[in-house]
């Protein structure tokens, strides 16, 4: 019998559970301070065994989750080390900044016991262990940053453990690993919310920009509206790189800037040839850190019910909606729903059930 826990059973940590739980060699052990939280926690029947008491739940552990802040990872380290641990334990964590805490706890790490930096790279626009799903990380990339010195059959334990996430386990060092996350993630963040907050200052003066800055410019900053705690801590952990990469983006900007101060129509030209060709080679059906949605438009009449029988003509063929907008309904206006699904495939088959009866645009 295995026995993992988990600290903090959110979204990634109650997805964990579920790749677990239920199995018969496998026990799940959920921790939370908050006994309201162990409580549900039992309710929502994610985890085996629930509890408020850190000693509690490794106590013969084999395997430990940190899901928790950022911020926090290195306190739960040193907390842990105070405890008695089964000998061969592995500690891993799934914060998406992997330097400072692989460092930190290699050298907090009591003789006998392994930590191996985690991040799977996999999310949802929703929160909370109510969120929680054993599918969020499949065909998705589960990134390892084990420490140097760490032996490859402890490295090799963990990624046997997360077979049943169905997500494709990549080794890379940590600082690797901060670099590349931070110019995927973590610089897109602070751009969409440098943009988000640009915009707002103009809004003050001219109220019209908030009214026309629905649709496309709400959809490439939907990033911006990210759990502000949650990304302080990431960005200040991360600094360091956030700082080169930010003075690369002014390098990209100045650029920009060059080119419409000399009207130079084929460098910009050039500039977008390039960025489409590049993000053209990436790939489309794999999960990442920015989560994907896939959206479809419906032209539907103005009369009530019509909501209710979309939704009951999806949910008869099981197809699972993520989001519903409505974007224009008004008297003899024919109205717009934008549908949002997490996968495309489920897309594809609400287009093509709905095309017969409502006008569907993608």
């Amino acid at each position: 019998m295995t026995k993992i826990a988990i600290f903090g059973v959110g979204l990634i940590g109650g997805s964990l559970a579920l790749c677990y739980k239920g199995k018969p060699e496998f026990t799940v052990v959920g921790h939370s301070p908050n006994p309201n939280s162990v409580e549900k926690l039992l309710k929502r029947n994610v985890v085996d065994i629930a509890t408020t008491s850190m000693a509690e739940a490794v106590d013969g552990a084999d395997f430990i989750f940190l899901c928790v802040p950022v911020g926090m990872l290195e306190q739960y380290v040193q907390e842990l080390m105070k405890l008695p641990l089964k000998a061969g334990c592995i500690i891993t964590d799934v914060g998406s900044t992997k330097a400072t805490i692989t460092e930190s706890a290699q050298s907090m790490v009591k003789e006998g016991v392994y930590f191996i930096g985690g991040h799977p790279m996999a999310g949802s626009e929703r929160h909370g262990v109510e969120a929680a799903s054993s599918h969020l990380f499949e065909n998705a990339f589960y990134v390892l940053t084990p420490a140097e010195g760490t032996p490859q059959a402890e490295v090799d334990r963990l990624s046997e453990l997360l077979k049943p996430t169905k997500a494709q386990i990549v080794q890379v060092g940590a600082r690797e690993h901060d670099d590349i996350v931070g110019a995927i993630s973590h610089l897109p963040h602070i751009i969409a919310v440098a943009l988000v907050n640009q915009v707002r200052g103009y809004n003050e003066s001219n109220p019209l920009y908030q009214n026309l800055a629905a649709g496309g410019f709400r959809d490439i900053t939907r990033i911006a509206s990210s759990e502000p705690t949650i990304w302080r801590d990431i960005l200040v952990n991360n600094r360091d790189v956030l700082l080169k990469l930010l003075q690369d983006w002014n390098v990209e900007i100045s650029r920009f800037i060059g080119l419409l101060e000399e009207s130079d129509g084929d460098g910009i030209v050039e500039q977008f040839r390039a960025a489409g060709q590049f993000r053209g080679q990436l790939p489309e059906r794999r999960k990442g850190m920015i989560t994907s949605l896939f959206d479809i438009y419906v032209d539907v009449p103005d009369h009530p019910g019509i909501i209710a029988q979309i939704t009951t003509l999806l949910g008869n063929e099981r197809i699972n909606l993520s989001n519903i907008q409505i974007i224009e309904s008004r008297e003899d206006v024919p109205g717009v729903l934008r549908l949002s699904f997490r996968n495309q495939e489920d897309a594809d088959r609400a287009a093509e059930l709905l095309n017969g009866p409502y006008a569907v645009h993608v």
